[in-house]
């Protein structure tokens, strides 16, 4: 029976922000036939993430994205970090060229536009319908699919139903409700007021040249510059503060006098947050899963928050892709919870780590965090990476052995290819992937032992001049210094970009190739898993 004879939609997407539709965008480029609904029925037109990254980069481009919000996107600059006396004390850049992933590391963007190609983008796909003005009232699961209860702005009630349905319906989520998904609480809760502003083009010199955090027990603020003249003012509220009345525009330039008068620029937003550090205890039930601000709730102080719903629709629309297509268990989604929950709080013990740091409100104590700080730089203000803040995958559908790239992200070099240079990703796309080091006498062989599974695409990669006439050729070494790094001849990629393991001999890539296929052909519903045939799987 087809999907769309046995029930409504492959999957139900609860929220059209930009977790839900980088998930229906994804799905439809995947083919399945996918409704997005959305209670407000238009993007929202004020910033409120301001920071991606170039693995979430990296992710727009594969849906096509980036021509089209390449406008509303410019690189971040470094982050200065001030102490009590306004000493510079640590600085956050990005890594140096050649870019590990291909794109900038580290970029600023606006929302609203951004958004708007996003949706664009998941509503071009003819198996992919949107629904604004639509809200959420209940969900009923069965055996086989949910049934969605809806009701439109004009009152009427209906009902759709779907395989799975994704809830990405924010911090106040009605599917996570519904579902009966509870929240653990990672203990961070500081009130905060956040302000962007359009600030004139005669104005922008009063302005520091890098975005900034203030470490100033007085008052904490962060100060960052997103794209053309957007900057925003993250500026912490003090004991007694009324959030509300904080907002009020007298109230906001008076804080903001430091840096500039209300001549100086246009308020474009003034809101008050509390900065919460939460995540779902298990972000699954049954048929019923969540994503974004719906599963996690973190501190922005590396921007990190909507990289992390982005994260989450990746991570599991290629799991829901092979469950959909019958060529994987559904027991595969079980590893969404395991993958995606350790790594936002890993990454959230880490972000809370910097926000208590800037947060601290003893003058004492902050002057011990100064000293300590400049101590881990040698005297000198402490010098990282936003990159070496992320962390990898740490279990899941990763290799059982704990190869030292096991679960980072894998690099995307530059390719030459007939008088032109690509990106690896527009070469080989994103699906299941096996690279083999072009370098190597035996690479053919490798390849081979590769090729002979239909559900993988596999190439042997070498710097340019280096390999046989088929291998690809690289231009800048990124691959090749990364095998020689990781003492590796070969590795298998996943669908969302993340080593499932990596092989430094011939005969461990057989046992990594015989372990993926084990691990995603775990007995697919209704198949007996001795007769299994890999081969009919569509190749990425």
């Amino acid at each position: 029976m087809t999907e769309a004879a046995a029930t409504d939609h492959g999957v139900l997407v609860i929220g059209f922000g930009p977790t839900g539709a980088v998930a229906a965008g994804q799905l439809g480029r995947l083919g399945h036939r996918t409704l997005v609904i959305d209670r407000l029925a238009d993007v929202y037109d004020k910033p409120r993430a301001i920071a991606l990254d170039h693995e979430i980069f990296r992710q727009f481009d594969n849906m096509g994205l980036a021509e089209a919000i390449a406008p509303h996107v410019e690189p971040f600059t470094a982050s200065e970090h001030f102490g009590v006396d306004g000493r510079l004390i640590r600085r956050v850049d990005m890594v140096a060229k050649p870019y590990p992933l291909g794109y900038t590391p580290s970029m600023v963007f606006s929302q609203p536009a951004v958004e708007a190609e996003l949706r664009r983008r998941a509503t071009s796909f003819s198996n992919v319908r949107a629904e604004l003005g639509v809200e959420l009232i209940d969900l009923v699961q069965t055996s086989d699919r949910v049934e969605a209860k809806l009701k439109e702005t004009n009152g009427k009630r209906r009902s759709v139903t779907a395989r799975y349905v994704l809830g990405c319906d924010g911090a106040s989520s009605t599917v996570r409700e519904i579902a009966g998904l509870g929240l653990e609480d990672l203990i961070f809760d500081e009130p905060w007021l956040v302000v962007d502003v359009r600030v004139n083009e005669s104005a922008l010199h009063k302005l520091p040249l890098c975005s900034a955090q203030f470490c100033n027990p007085a008052r904490p603020v962060s100060f960052l510059i997103g794209p053309k003249n957007h900057r925003r003012w993250e500026i912490m509220l003090l004991p007694g503060e009324d959030a509300r009345q904080m907002e009020r525009p007298e109230n906001v330039w008076k804080l903001l006098a430091p840096w500039l008068t209300p001549q100086d620029g246009e308020l474009w937003r003034a809101a008050s947050y509390r900065f919460h550090a939460l995540v779902a205890d298990v972000w699954r039930n049954g048929r019923i899963l969540i994503a974004g601000d719906a599963a996690h709730q973190q501190p922005p102080f590396i921007g990190q928050g909507m990289c992390q719903g982005v994260r989450d629709a990746t991570n599991l629309v290629w799991k829901l892709d092979r469950v959909l297509r019958g060529v994987s268990s559904d027991r595969l989604l079980d590893s969404y919870t395991v993958e995606r929950k350790a790594h936002v709080i890993e990454l959230t013990g880490k972000i809370k780590a910097i926000g208590q740091s800037i947060c601290e409100r003893d003058p004492v104590a902050a002057r011990r965090r100064d000293a300590r700080i400049l101590a881990e730089g040698g005297g000198k203000p402490l010098q990282i990476t936003r990159q070496e803040i992320i962390p990898p995958l740490r279990a899941g559908v990763l290799a059982n052995h704990e190869g030292p790239a096991r679960g980072s992200l894998f690099p995307q070099p530059r390719i030459a290819s007939a008088g032109t240079v690509r990106l690896l990703d527009e070469v080989t796309g994103p699906g299941l992937r096996a690279f083999i080091d072009g370098r190597r006498s035996d690479a053919a062989d490798l390849l081979a032992l590769c090729t002979a599974r239909p559900y993988l695409f596999a190439a042997a990669v070498a710097p340019a001049g280096s390999g046989a006439p088929d291998v690809l050729q690289e231009t800048e070494g990124v691959l090749a210094s990364w095998f020689d790094r990781h003492d590796a001849i070969a590795t298998i990629v996943r669908p969302d970009h993340y080593v499932f393991g990596t092989a430094r001999t011939a005969a461990e890539l057989g046992d990594l190739l015989r372990e993926i296929e084990a691990r995603l052909h775990d007995v697919p519903a209704g198949r007996d898993s001795h007769n299994f045939d890999p081969t009919m799987e569509r190749t990425p």
